[in-house]
């Protein structure tokens, strides 16, 4: 078990071996909620309180990986966003893409660079803190990730700038959801307004939706 320090105190990383594609992948976390009980007690109980969500393991990344590791996407530029524990561009590092991966949190962008390191991509990969609400990068990216960012309708419009304004042309969202009451108006909104959506449906102890989103 590892350990990172905090200014609350010492938080312990429990260690994953999560299967992806042909290779087993290790992930330090905090926590690894693969059902709905399980998210439940995490959200209602005193871990939600000490350990940021951006630490957890979530369904939603898992399946963002395994969506991943079916793509070509070597050479490809991605920016992954609200990276948390970095499963996902992780995998796409490993398949040959060029990974930008992002949070807010310099805790959760801390785990995020452990275990790009412990699975021997940190030179494939960089970090940046980057908040929504006060987004400034202006590359454009061939691919965008995002597992579990669609919670809070709040941020939608911040996410909808970074969608519109670091998509590259005949780029693609790639957004994995585990069908939250928040998220379905937004992804409906955006196809309504001319964007092509697709939707592949897994089970990681809960059902979760990757949908692919690309400009009409």
């Amino acid at each position: 078990m590892s350990v990172i320090h905090t200014t609350a105190g010492e938080m312990p990383l429990e260690e994953v071996e999560v299967c992806i594609g042909d290779r087993t992948w290790s992930i330090l976390h905090t926590g690894a909620l693969t059902s709905r009980d399980e998210e439940l007690a995490f959200l209602t109980g005193d871990k939600a309180k000490t350990h940021p969500y951006g630490v957890v393991l979530w369904p939603a990344a898992i399946a963002l990986a395994h969506d991943l590791a079916g793509r070509e996407v070597a050479g490809k530029r991605i920016l992954e966003l609200g990276a948390g524990t970095g499963l996902p561009g992780i995998v796409a590092a490993a398949l040959g893409a060029r990974v930008v991966q992002t949070d807010r949190q310099n805790l959760v962008l801390h785990v995020c660079k452990l275990n790009a390191e412990r699975n021997g991509l940190s030179a494939a990969i960089e970090h940046r803190i980057a908040d929504w609400t006060a987004w400034e990068d202006r590359e454009r990216y061939d691919l965008i990730l995002g597992s579990d960012i669609l919670y809070a309708a709040a941020l939608h419009p911040h996410l909808r700038r970074i969608f519109d304004g670091n998509l590259a042309a005949g780029g693609t969202l790639l957004i994995a959801d585990p069908f939250r009451e928040a998220s379905i108006p937004l992804l409906e909104a955006m196809e309504a307004e001319g964007w092509r959506v697709a939707l592949d449906k897994w089970t990681v102890g809960r059902p979760v939706g990757v949908f692919a989103l690309s400009r009409g």
